[in-house]
């Protein structure tokens, strides 16, 4: 079990706000979703922390549960005709998606530098173990 090492809530909130965990002031990412491996203020290494798929199934399950169930409750929504209603469900879906996926990729990283979860624990992983 990972024990806390840094600030858990500091460190998530930093990585919300696409800043390094470590120092608060440097940039997480270079591109869109591209960590940085140094950070340009006090060059920790913030490719070190896994993310890999754990951002993706967080933000679908938010956006599953707190946007698409609320939208089936509206009558106007199953009520309208799919030509309409689809490509603005759709858009809007798309828009939240991909600005909610680089803050909580931040928070996830943020996660991860607190619990000091770095890829040279991944031997620890008894499920790779089994393939």
């Amino acid at each position: 079990m990972a024990e806390i090492v840094y600030p858990l809530f500091r460190s998530i909130g930093r990585g919300l706000a696409h800043r390094c965990p470590n120092c608060g002031q440097g940039r997480l990412y270079g591109r869109y979703l591209k960590v940085e491996p140094h950070c340009a203020n006090c060059n920790h290494e913030l490719a070190d922390y896994p993310a890999d798929d754990g951002p993706a199934y967080l933000t679908i399950l938010l956006i599953g549960h707190l946007i698409i169930a609320p939208l089936l409750f509206f009558p106007i929504i199953w009520r309208s005709p799919p030509q309409i209603s689809l490509p603005i469900m759709l858009t809007t879906l798309l828009v939240v998606a991909l600005s909610a996926l680089p803050r909580i990729k931040g928070g996830w990283i943020g996660l991860m530098y607190a619990l000091q979860v770095t890829r040279r624990d991944e031997h620890l992983h008894t499920a790779d173990a089994a393939d």
